[in-house]
């Protein structure tokens, strides 16, 4: 009885045996290293937190494939800890039918090529492998071939963007000359140019004198020149005008001298001819209209489209007397305001020194305008001084939002995001819509892991200038878009605009970048340089820029140790030497 049992099994077993070769799942997985793979991108690379799909080709050798066989090849991502697997791909032998795949003919072999799905990046991914398992199936029947390594990964270089997002400062508006300017007014008896004493002695006249005494006083007040404008009304004949004109500003100049002449001063500019520049006008045809246009005459507009008729001057010179017969008001307040003099004196103002602000920001800043403070704050380069100074102008210009913006600045530059982030959100109560302040408040979402939010506040906030547009290429670095990221730091040569190059690209121009830019000397940017030299083959640029990146951070050993940047040359002994 044993002995019959042992048989049957024995030919149990020579019946599966035979099975399985008869199958020919046991001769492809005895040969499952004929199978070829071809993976692109290898390195596998990670963009936009996403490892990017990877490009799968395969190659069967001929009488290979069995012809009933399924196999399905699962690409599997390996890391430390864990590991992820892609969709996969399906084969089909020639015979079978029932199951959708690409096909692979046993006589010839055949190819194939898949395309994975995107998955998540994570930090253990950083050193990490690809394989591929594959298991056959014929009926019930299955086997699993021997995984096989296909790819290395993951390259990360664009986790290296810096946070140097351009937050802008409200900009004072303090200037340390001011030009200014007062005026008088000397009118004219008709067809006269004597200046009388009433006009001298008119309030107007009276606040010009003390402007000038005040001026004469101030050593701060630099007196630049006067403009003298003289007018005579379009009613009368026009060369007579023009020497009435004449006549009136060379009077009114010498009204103005005599004020200066009056003045013990050092200034002896005002007494001289030169100081004055006259200009005359003969017909104040200009000035009539717009006295017309101003009155309450009731047919003034016919009036002016009539006499725009006449574009011969002595015609309507007529006209307007004939006006000025019929119409009081012309005759006794339009006429009489054109027959003047206008003296414009011009002087410059000089602000208070650096050394006065800082002194009075510190002892007693309510002496100064919110002008003087916000510019107090660009005479120091200590950061806890502007955030002092900053604050002094809040707590008294609190409803100017420079102030409010301002000290949300500094806490950025301090890395206090939450504390900035409030500022700009009191800024934005006082100034709604103000792109400056959104640029601002775009860098806090950014900061705090919201790029979609940081972008569209962005977006809306172009009008603030160069800066938003930086900041943009940031966040496209972020999401895998190099060449708007390129295009968004512009001209700028900093790391950030050297790396969207290299991301996208061109490892020339990258280099380029980093050796025109403020960062040139930085650790970081000669590791950069390294990356962008591996990624042209050129071993001497990766091994003399990372020689000196790993001796000014020795921190950058070990990273480049693990970077699949450099996987070709793990095996090269300058390499070695450097990050062993």
């Amino acid at each position: 009885m044993k002995k019959q049992s042992l048989k049957i099994l024995g030919l149990a077993l020579v019946a599966t045996v035979g099975f399985t070769a008869c199958n020919g799942l046991g001769k492809l997985v005895k040969n499952a290293d004929k199978i070829t793979y071809k993976v692109t991108p290898d390195p596998i690379e990670m963009h936009g937190d996403s490892i990017v799909t990877v490009s799968i080709s395969g190659t069967y050798p001929a009488k290979l494939f069995p012809k009933k066989a399924v196999v399905t090849v699962t690409p599997v991502i390996k890391y430390n800890g864990g590991e992820k697997a892609l969709k996969p791909v399906t084969l089909v032998g020639e015979k079978v039918v029932e199951t959708k795949g690409q096909k692979i003919a046993f006589k010839t072999g055949g190819s194939f090529s898949h395309t994975t799905d995107k998955i998540a990046y994570t930090p253990e991914m950083k050193n990490a492998t690809l394989e591929l398992r594959a298991t056959g199936a014929v009926k019930s029947k299955t086997k699993d071939l021997p995984a096989k390594k296909v790819a290395d990964g993951t390259m990360v270089t664009s986790l290296l963007v810096k946070a140097d997002d351009k937050s802008i400062i409200g900009k004072d508006n303090f200037q340390k000359i001011v030009p200014q300017s007062t005026t008088a007014n000397i009118f004219f008896v008709i067809n006269q140019s004597q200046v009388r004493g009433t006009e001298m002695n008119s309030t107007e006249m009276k606040s010009f004198k003390q402007y000038v005494t005040e001026g004469i006083a101030n050593p701060n007040v630099i007196f630049k020149n006067m403009n003298v404008s003289a007018y005579a009304s379009p009613d009368g004949e026009l060369s007579r005008n023009a020497d009435l004109a004449e006549n009136r500003a060379k009077e009114g100049m010498k009204a103005m001298m005599s004020v200066f002449k009056d003045k013990k001063t050092k200034l002896d500019a005002g007494k001289e001819e030169s100081f004055y520049n006259k200009v005359t006008t003969a017909e104040d045809w200009d000035g009539f209209k717009k006295a017309m246009e101003a009155s309450s005459i009731a047919d003034k507009a016919l009036i002016l489209r009539v006499l725009e008729m006449y574009p011969d001057g002595e015609v309507r010179e007529k006209e307007i007397k004939n006006l000025a017969a019929t119409y009081k008001e012309v005759a006794d307040k339009i006429l009489p305001q054109l027959r003047r003099s206008v003296m414009t004196l011009n002087v410059d103002l000089k602000s208070r020194t650096d050394e006065e602000i800082t002194a009075l920001v510190s002892s007693d800043p309510t002496k100064l305008s919110v002008e003087e403070i916000l510019y107090a704050a660009t005479l120091t380069t200590d950061l806890n001084k502007k955030l002092e100074i900053y604050k002094k102008a809040e707590s008294q210009y609190a409803a100017d939002w420079r102030t409010s913006n301002n000290v949300g600045c500094v806490y950025l530059m301090q890395n206090k995001l939450n504390d900035a982030e409030a500022q700009f959100k009191k800024a934005d109560g006082a100034s709604a819509n103000n792109p400056i302040i959104k640029n601002n408040l775009a860098i806090c979402a950014r900061w705090k892991g919201d790029r979609k939010a940081a972008m569209d506040m962005l977006k809306g906030a172009t009008a603030a200038g160069s800066d938003v547009n930086y900041n943009m290429g940031i966040i496209e670095i972020q999401n895998g878009n190099y060449a708007a990221a390129v295009a968004g730091f512009g001209t700028a040569n900093t790391f950030n605009s050297a790396l969207a190059k290299l991301m996208n690209g061109n490892p020339e121009a990258a280099m380029s970048t980093i050796d025109n830019s403020n960062e040139k000397d930085a650790a970081l940017s000669f590791y950069l340089k390294a990356v962008a030299g591996a990624r042209q083959g050129k071993t001497d640029v990766v091994t003399n820029n990372l020689k000196v990146a790993i001796q000014k951070d020795a921190a950058l050993k070990q990273m480049a140790k693990d970077d699949a940047e450099f996987i070709k040359l793990r095996d090269n002994a300058d390499f070695k030497a450097l990050v062993n």
